[in-house]
């Protein structure tokens, strides 16, 4: 008889090319290409010493949010299981409270260098600066509020911070 195959997983080329066909078409709030936004939080994972997982889930982080992919593709995807963690780690639902989104981040390993690229990427200035006064007013609250709950305030980067899940005392 012979033994079942594992499935090949998707290499990050291949991620990558699902995730700007998955946001093809789509803008960000400034009107600029959604895979724009991607691959700046892609590269700013990769600059933050993120793994392969860690970048292959940051290509994806926004497509179950934005209806880009479903939460059934994800999940029958030939991913590594810590990659679709991570990815519905960073996935704000509908009505979810702030605290409980953040708490789940933390709770998730991986996911912080995620959503700290993102917030980077979401509030630079020169992103921030082509919204109206009132947009860039909102997000620029909104985005320090979830780095305030995320630790990102302190000055220290998600990979010098002690990892939440980890319970052990040395």
């Amino acid at each position: 008889m012979p033994t079942p195959r594992t499935p090949l997983t998707l290499t990050l080329a291949e991620v990558e090319a699902v995730a700007r066909s998955a946001h093809a078409g789509q803008q960000d709030k400034a009107g600029r290409p959604y895979a724009e936004h991607l691959a700046a939080v892609a590269d700013g994972v990769r600059a933050r010493g993120g793994s392969d997982d860690q970048i292959a889930a940051a290509w994806l982080h926004d497509a179950v949010e934005d209806d880009a992919l479903s939460a059934d593709w994800l999940a029958a995807a030939a991913l590594p299981q810590p990659v679709k963690d991570m990815v519905l780690a960073v996935t704000k639902r509908d009505g979810e409270d702030v605290a409980a989104y953040t708490r789940r981040i933390l709770a998730t390993p991986g996911a912080l260098l995620i959503k700290e690229s993102d917030l980077a990427h979401n509030a630079d200035p020169t992103r921030l600066a082509v919204l109206d006064p009132a947009t860039r007013t909102r997000l620029t609250a909104k985005y320090a509020q979830v780095r305030a709950l995320l630790g990102l305030d302190a000055g220290e980067s998600p990979i010098e911070q002690p990892d939440p899940a980890n319970t052990t005392k040395g």
